[in-house]
């Protein structure tokens, strides 16, 4: 990975932290730097806007479904949806888990909703920490692809996204492990070959 790509993931890493305490950091990101985020992804153009509007639409179905109550994030990768937070109820689980799986493309579903009270500012401060320094280790990292990874923290728990090798998925596991605070990691992955992988690194970004 070159010296200024590397520059431009870590800056992003480091503003996603920034962003989610002043919710000011989105507006900064664009350009250049979407572009090439954008380029260097994964997934083709198309399926990353289907992954976009999936979350977008999230928004107001779980607000049908259960109002206020809970703190509920969605996040969607290749149309594998991970659900995180927390909920009162069960059956207020349940109604996000079906609210969502009803949003048109998407593949499947992976909830981890906790059934408890909702989560502190403190406590989301430190995930939005914590999911920056684990980006970060996986940028510093020589022998992974940090573009490939998508990084949601929920409670200290982190979860990782993306469409990954096997000898990926492991590595950014372990990496993620050994960041200080993390207390449990867990794997969100279409994992798929080196041939695949190879691939997709070639194809046009297309649809």
């Amino acid at each position: 990975m070159n010296r200024f790509y590397r520059s431009t993931l870590l800056t992003v890493a480091l503003g996603a932290a920034a962003g989610a305490l002043t919710g000011c950091f989105p507006l900064a990101i664009g350009g250049v730097v979407g572009g090439a985020m954008m380029a260097t992804d994964r997934r083709t153009s198309g399926t990353q806007v289907e992954d976009e509007a999936i979350e977008l639409k999230s928004i107001n179905r779980v607000r049908d479904a259960i109002g206020e109550r809970g703190h509920v994030s969605v996040t969607s990768y290749n149309r594998l949806v991970l659900i995180t937070g927390e909920v009162d109820n069960a059956a207020d689980k349940a109604a996000v888990e079906q609210a969502v799986s009803r949003i048109e493309n998407v593949r499947s579903m992976v909830n981890e909703l906790g059934i408890m009270g909702t989560s502190s500012l403190t406590s989301r401060s430190n995930d939005a920490v914590l999911t920056s320094k684990v980006k970060a280790s996986l940028i510093d990292s020589r022998d992974v692809f940090a573009n490939a990874f998508k990084v949601v923290t929920e409670r200290a728990t982190v979860y990782l996204m993306g469409r990954v090798t096997e000898r990926e998925a492991t590595r950014a596991v372990d990496l993620a492990r050994s960041v200080s605070g993390v207390q449990r990691v867990v794997r969100v992955f279409d994992v798929v070959t080196e041939a695949e992988r190879a691939a997709m690194e070639t194809a046009p970004k297309g649809r």
